[in-house]
């Protein structure tokens, strides 16, 4: 059964290691390069794998190498593959990311076959029958039919929308959002837009601000709380967010509203996935617990 549906995009990720990113016009040593599985849904769904949470994944792929591939590598991590659209004749989407030496990331892509799943080609039934529902960056249309169909079947929602914000109109899906990650250029849009939070000074629905490495905030109904996070030093923070945001669904599947031990949780993935290479680097719950043992 599945206890936990991530819905976004999969891509297969080319990830190139360089001293430093180039300036305009510059050139940078390339130091390593790694091709693995990426894209947020299917990092989040290959996080939740290790925390033991049951994840489903709905997505799409192409029917070239790299979705053969990206495929290979789910299943492998244990993430239930029934709602993964392969698309023929299509290119899986391959990201290109250039990671300096601390850490700092920059992004080419194609979007290739990630946005393929429409409200038309849902399985209403595997989507319902979960018991959460993780939205990422997808088709607006998508994401709000799959927060629909989740609130109608008693599910609860969360929602990291990522990089592209502000550029599509996700209203309908956050409206659905029982809880929405964002980081501190992200949380104006969002908070701004809640009338709940205009009106009474906090929101319906619980809102986790990510820092970076200076850990986080999450804003409940009930108040405020803060986690400075946890000093490491970055490897690459490819794929940190999605840890995070699976360590903090992961907590609250098994302590709902327990929201300070889920941060402090979902801090400790952050930093544990910024210490390796890659963006499915998230840790096993065993790994987060002996982590937060050596804190104290």
């Amino acid at each position: 059964m599945v206890r936990v549906v991530a819905a976004g995009h999969v891509n297969w990720d080319v990830t190139l290691r360089v001293e430093a990113l180039p300036e305009p016009d510059g050139e940078a040593q390339l130091v390593s390069q790694r091709r693995s599985g990426g894209g947020s849904a299917a990092n989040v769904a290959c996080a939740l794998a290790g925390f033991g949470a049951d994840p489903g994944l709905v997505g799409s792929v192409g029917d070239d190498e790299n979705g053969l591939l990206a495929r290979r590598e789910l299943d492998g991590a244990g993430v239930d593959l029934r709602g993964l659209r392969v698309v023929e004749d299509a290119e899986t989407s391959v990201k290109y990311l250039l990671v300096a030496n601390d850490g700092e990331v920059m992004v080419l892509g194609n979007d290739g076959a990630n946005e393929a799943v429409t409200p038309e080609t849902v399985d209403g039934d595997y989507v319902a029958s979960a018991d959460h529902l993780h939205l990422t960056s997808q088709r607006p249309d998508t994401a709000a039919h799959l927060a629909e169909l989740a609130a109608d079947a008693g599910a609860t929602v969360s929602f990291d929308p990522g990089r592209r914000l502000g550029e599509r109109d996700f209203s309908e899906a956050l409206a659905r959002a029982d809880v929405v990650f964002v980081n501190d250029r992200e949380a104006a849009s969002v908070i701004d837009g809640d009338e709940s939070y205009a009106e009474s000074g906090h929101s319906d629905r619980v809102v986790v601000v990510k820092h970076g490495a200076d850990g986080a905030t999450v804003h409940t109904p009930e108040g405020s709380y803060d986690h400075p996070g946890f000093g490491v030093d970055p490897i690459d923070t490819t794929g940190a967010g999605d840890a995070f945001a699976a360590g903090f669904v992961s907590v609250l599947l098994d302590h709902d509203a327990d929201y300070e031990r889920a941060l402090e949780f979902a801090n400790a993935c952050g930093a544990l996935a910024a210490r390796e290479e890659g963006a499915r680097t998230a840790p096993t719950r065993a790994d987060v617990e002996v982590f937060l043992d050596e804190q104290f």
